[in-house]
């Protein structure tokens, strides 16, 4: 694989964290730390199996979160932040806040930022 090159250190971490799920996926793998692929699918609702697939190989490129297949019949797989991932959190917290501020909550589909802070 190719090494990724990015104009600067900013254009790294928005192309890293860029994706439609990406930040939605992380944010659930923060609140449980082991997720199998129907649970994401489930929290997340409107994505599709291969769009997740891909956000979810994408991520494990980038090493933010790791895939863990366990020896079983049926194989079962799970995902978890790596602590790559995990440091990701503060920076995502704060733009969460950051959007809450400046944004109307009524423009959004979805408020994922309270779903964590009431947890």
């Amino acid at each position: 694989m190719t090494p990724k090159k990015y104009l600067n250190e900013f254009d790294a971490t928005l192309q890293i964290i860029q994706g439609k799920w990406k930040v939605m996926i992380l944010y659930e793998l923060y609140e449980k730390p082991q997720k199998r692929f129907g649970e994401l699918q489930r929290y997340i609702k409107d994505i599709s199996h291969k769009t997740l697939t891909n956000q979810l190989r994408d991520l494990e490129n980038d090493e933010l979160i790791q895939r863990t297949v366990y020896p079983e019949v049926p194989p079962r797989v799970e995902y978890s932040l790596t602590n790559k991932g995990l440091s990701l959190i503060p920076l995502l917290d704060m733009i969460c806040d950051w959007g809450l501020t400046h944004v109307d909550k009524k423009d959004l589909q979805r408020v994922l930022c309270d779903e964590y802070m009431e947890s």
